[in-house]
């Protein structure tokens, strides 16, 4: 019975984090090169948004990733700064994923307290957003979206058709 159990577990369209994303699912891109974020959602580009992402090419790491955590007024351990209040650099959304191997808690998009940072080469390793435009976002994306950073060229558009995101 417990075998049977497992199986059933590992074959669920439920399994581990919500159901597999299918082509039409949200989709998120932060191209590093341009430190632009492209939502893509019913296989079209929804939107484009200005980032910040790592000081070094290497803080803010590339792959595919996956929606892991979410947070609305996100609390900021390192300095014990709670959630909502104007000194938190991680302003009102987070949208943690599983870069390294960690479990959303240490890498993420997020808002920010520091809005003219947008654009620049300047974080630890995290994804800037002005506030309303990761709220936009965080409102969209489901735990177990998919989410590809990289350094290329590539157009939004040929990204996302790479990996199966536009139709």
């Amino acid at each position: 019975m417990r075998i049977l159990l497992a199986i059933l577990l590992m074959a669920s369209p439920i399994w581990p984090l919500g159901r597999n994303p299918l082509p039409g699912d949200p989709f998120l891109i932060v191209n590093k090169e341009n430190n632009q974020l492209a939502f893509i959602n019913e296989g079209k580009i929804a939107g484009t948004y200005g980032v910040a992402t790592g000081k070094t090419t290497e803080l803010t790491p590339e792959g595919l990733f996956t929606v892991t955590v979410k947070a609305k007024d996100p609390y900021y351990r390192k300095k014990n700064i709670p959630g909502g209040d104007p000194r938190n650099p991680l302003g009102s959304r987070w949208v943690g994923f599983d870069a390294k191997g960690t479990d959303g808690r240490i890498y993420g998009v997020h808002g920010t307290n520091r809005p003219s940072s947008i654009g620049k080469y300047i974080s630890n390793g995290c994804i800037r957003m002005l506030n309303k435009n990761v709220e936009f976002i965080y409102d969209r994306v489901p735990v177990g979206t998919k989410i590809l950073v990289v350094k290329s060229p590539k157009t939004f558009q040929q990204l996302g058709e790479e990996y199966g995101a536009l139709k």
